[in-house]
């Protein structure tokens, strides 16, 4: 039995030939329009990056730059040599210390404020989100200086203020056991208002008739919390938990204007320790400690994935 095969038309044919040009010429605008960002991101982006990953693997040098074929593999040694360095280890403490503390506290004091706005408690809300949000758009190479006054020992404000009642107040940023948890204050107090913005549009994205509904059966607060919001709110938990923890990891202008890593190095944190090895020239363990950095915001976030993202 003869097999009989179909075929096409020859308009069609032709039609899928015709297409094919112009296909083509769409993909070519596109390249077109999209080459100045390729371009800049490539200069500026992915040539430093796989730049740095090299410069982490060697010993280079400030002195070496003259002499760049001086320059010697090293493979792993810059990152063992890590392990090794008890300012680092300081460093990292610090950093872990300022993430584990200061994020779970900015969060918990953006959903509270995000709370209160939204359950209408309090008056003038558009003029206490202005406030709240303000310091987030501020510079905070000058709020951290306004802070470093007012905690000064002598002048500050908060000593004056606590003289006030009889209280002759510490030297909040020269005590190595205060200067890291005023810092986190000063962190909490300048970040929270992001949060806060975001937790009230995730607040006001959940249904009322299921607050209602669980009135009816009973439930209280604390019940319409952890039942209705907290689930509800899980994706822009998320979504606040990371980007504040990747801030608070990279942790460099408040100590570099409060305290300068001080006092015996109780503010040091990684990307402040990445910045003086800069700065001595020790290049290749600089880019190192980079890439430390990086695997741990990272980790971190991997993390944070698993805690709070879907569980469908």
């Amino acid at each position: 039995m003869a097999t009989v095969t179909a075929t096409p038309p020859a308009e069609a044919t032709a039609s899928a030939g015709d297409r094919r040009p112009y296909r083509i010429r769409q993909g070519l605008a596109g390249w077109i329009f999209a080459t100045p960002f390729t371009v800049l991101f490539l200069l500026f982006m992915a040539v430093p990056v796989l730049a740095s990953l090299v410069m982490s693997v060697t010993d280079l040098r400030s002195t070496d730059l003259r002499t760049p074929l001086a320059v010697e593999f090293v493979g792993l040694d810059n990152y063992t040599r890590l392990l090794e360095d008890a300012q680092f280890r300081r460093a990292a403490l610090n950093t872990a210390v300022f993430v584990v503390i200061g994020v779970p506290l900015t969060m918990a004091v953006g959903l509270a404020a995000a709370s209160a706005l939204n359950s209408g408690l309090v008056k003038f809300r558009t003029l206490f989100r202005v406030g709240f949000y303000l310091p987030v758009v501020t510079s905070i190479v000058a709020l951290a200086v306004v802070w470093r006054f007012l905690l000064d020992p002598e002048a500050g404000l908060v000593n004056n203020a606590l003289r006030l009642v009889g209280v002759e107040g510490p030297n909040w940023l020269g005590d190595s056991q205060l200067a890291l948890p005023s810092i986190i204050a000063m962190a909490v107090w300048r970040n929270f208002g992001f949060l806060m913005v975001i937790f009230l549009a995730g607040l006001q994205a959940i249904p009322a008739e299921l607050y209602e509904s669980s009135k009816l059966d009973g439930a209280g607060r604390w019940a319409q919390f952890r039942h209705i919001t907290v689930p509800l709110l899980r994706p822009t938990l998320l979504f606040g938990g990371v980007v504040t923890s990747v801030g608070y990891l990279q942790l460099f202008e408040e100590p570099l204007v409060m305290t300068r890593g001080g006092p015996l190095d109780s503010t040091l944190s990684v990307s402040y320790h990445i910045y003086n090895q800069f700065g001595f020239g020790n290049y290749g363990y600089a880019a190192a400690v980079s890439y430390v950095l990086f695997a741990a915001i990272v980790g971190l976030s991997i993390l944070q994935f698993r805690l709070l993202g879907s569980r469908d």
